[in-house]
């Protein structure tokens, strides 16, 4: 086995094209086995192993800088600079993430898991090189499907600026995460169809060389494009066309599916049943498809994810004009609603809590200024969410509840939540933001209210003396544990409240509180800094209520176990009943 023997880039220079694509072979086998047993980005790896061995045969990292976009198909890169281990061996798993990550080697610069990032980044490395006087080559990696974003296409119209060596690899396979969508798409297909020379060429127009290769996944052809670009004093486009997925059949036919994939079985591909169970991705494609059917005005909009709220290509299929896939273009969705509600439509925008960052001035400018009464549905806002450093769903309470005029809503169940996305669908006077519920599919028999339209009104579920909890959305079930517990280790049960609204407090409420209660305690599933327990503590700061404020530290934090972070936050209800009653 030559992989045995690849402990740095160094060592595989030496190798000919018939030990390399043996190499090749070996890599995707160690692919196999951490992806089978853990899950991950199948596709996106699969489709760049020989890719990125030419990138390491004939380019010097790191002292030639290589920047992947998203970081998501990095594990060969790994591989390749002495991480093996974290492949082959099932005990060191954990040693790397999904990502890249200078804290691990140095040929990773960038800890990266956004998308449409890697040519800016890149930008950067070259600028400083040269304003340096220094040399070496500055390449980002970056797929077909991240062009779609605003950042990648503000980088590519400034990488011809620089003058100087910058090479950009595009990794065109034809797919984003679901289908690519967008003009810039046509203008690859025809550069495929026409073997890079079409008239029309994207990458020329913004004043970039630029090459082809029609095979991406032939490692003699990439060795030879790659060599005539090294030590390129030009900005310079390497185009490559690959097959996501490739040398495994199940990822190269279902590319959408296999793009990330839970652990499976390599002999067939399917994944262990964890038996029937709800979730809310078909639950709300379910309801909002009935809600498009009912009324034409509806539409339902995503950014290149759309089964993070249950549209499979069948569903997308079955909605029609009413689904709108920006692609990955969050700020343009967020302004694009604004425009659909503004002329008499319906819309509802779903991403996740994380991707939502981006958008923060279409949301405030473009959005709330105009009050255009649209829906944003937060997918993931929650330390229940994604574990990965670049995916946190934990910023979002402060990012959008302090943005004037946006009401954002947190129900605590599945009624609730789709009581509030119906009210939110069909009312015409807010920009409306909801968090998906995401500590699973949870259920009442309590009737929930269907009208939100008077903004800023708790609702009390239990009423009690003493101690009053405000628990928030995800955590209204913990606060219902510690309501459970006050009452039996004091004998004196406690109010419970499900504030409902993240974007503004219930004075009236509070107010009323303070004749029967000397304590306040805030339970909310986000940073605790600008969250929504400040704006409780603000109000009781001249009297004499005492205020506990329960969630997360401002922080990182990297593939956790969220049982460790709640105990590290002291958000069992043991702990914080210790803590009030000490």
């Amino acid at each position: 086995m030559y992989i045995e023997k690849v402990n740095s880039p160094a060592d595989i220079k030496e190798l000919g094209i018939h030990q390399l694509n043996v190499l090749a072979a070996e890599i995707r086998e160690d692919l196999m086995n951490r992806l089978s047993k853990r899950g991950g980005h199948f596709g996106p790896n699969f489709g760049i192993v020989e890719a990125t061995i030419a990138l390491h045969y004939v380019f010097d990292s790191p002292k030639d800088n290589l920047v992947f976009d998203v970081s998501h198909q990095c594990y060969t890169h790994k591989i390749l600079t002495g991480r093996r281990e974290a492949f082959c061996s099932d005990e060191h798993f954990g040693d790397v993430s999904g990502y890249t990550n200078p804290e691990e080697s140095e040929h990773d610069f960038f800890n990266v898991g956004h998308t449409s990032t890697s040519v800016s980044l890149a930008c950067g490395l070259a600028k400083a090189r040269d304003v340096k006087g220094e040399d070496g080559n500055v390449i980002a990696v970056i797929g077909d499907g991240s062009l779609s974003g605003g950042e990648a296409l503000e980088g590519i119209d400034y990488a011809s600026e620089l003058g100087s060596n910058f090479i950009i690899v595009v990794n065109d396979n034809d797919m984003s995460i679901a289908e690519n969508h967008g003009g810039l798409y046509k203008n690859l297909r025809e550069l495929r169809e026409s073997g890079g020379k079409c008239a029309c060429n994207l990458f020329r127009a913004f004043g970039l060389d630029y090459i082809y290769v029609p095979d991406g996944n032939d490692i003699g052809e990439l060795i030879e494009a790659f060599r005539s670009v090294k030590d390129t004093p030009r900005p310079t486009v390497v185009h490559i066309c690959t097959v996501k997925g490739k040398g495994y059949v199940p990822a190269e036919t279902k590319k959408e599916d296999w793009h990330w994939h839970m652990p499976f079985d390599p002999a067939t591909g399917e994944s262990p049943s964890s038996g029937d169970y709800e979730d809310y991705g078909s639950l709300t494609c379910d309801f909002l498809m009935n809600k498009m059917k009912a009324d034409k005005s509806v539409v339902t909009i995503t950014a290149a994810v759309p089964v993070n709220i249950g549209f499979t290509p069948e569903k997308r299929k079955e909605a029609g004009a009413q689904f709108i896939d920006v692609g990955i273009a969050e700020e343009h969705a967020v302004a694009m609603v604004s425009g659909i509600a503004r002329n008499g439509g319906k819309p509802v925008f779903a991403t996740h809590s994380s991707f939502f960052q981006r958008t923060y001035d279409q949301i405030s400018q473009d959005l709330c200024i105009n009050r255009s009464p649209a829906t944003l549905l937060v997918n993931t806002a929650s330390v229940y969410g994604m574990h990965d450093i670049t995916h946190l769903g934990i910023f979002d309470i402060p990012m959008m509840s302090n943005i004037p005029e946006l009401v954002y809503l947190a129900p605590t169940c599945c009624e609730e939540y789709f009581a509030m996305l119906d009210w939110s669908i069909e009312q015409d006077r807010y920009p409306v933001a909801i968090r998906i519920p995401c500590n699973g599919v949870v259920h009442t028999d309590t009737a929930v209210d269907t009208d939100y339209s008077d903004i800023n009104r708790y609702k009390v579920t239990k009423k009690g003396s003493g101690t009053a909890i405000l628990a928030l959305g995800d955590f209204y079930q913990t606060g219902e544990a510690l309501a459970a517990l006050i009452t039996e280790k004091t004998g004196t049960a406690p109010t419970l409240v499900n504030p409902r609204y993240i974007t503004g407090i219930d004075e009236a409420l509070l107010e009323e509180l303070k004749k029967e209660h000397s304590t306040v305690v805030t339970i909310e599933d986000g940073i605790l800094d600008g969250g929504f327990g400040e704006k409780i503590a603000r109000f009781y700061g001249s009297s004499d209520m005492k205020v506990y404020n329960y969630g997360l530290k401002k922080e990182f934090i990297d593939r956790y176990a969220v049982e460790d972070v709640l105990r590290a936050n002291r958000l069992t209800p043991e702990q914080i009943l210790s803590d009030i009653t000490a």
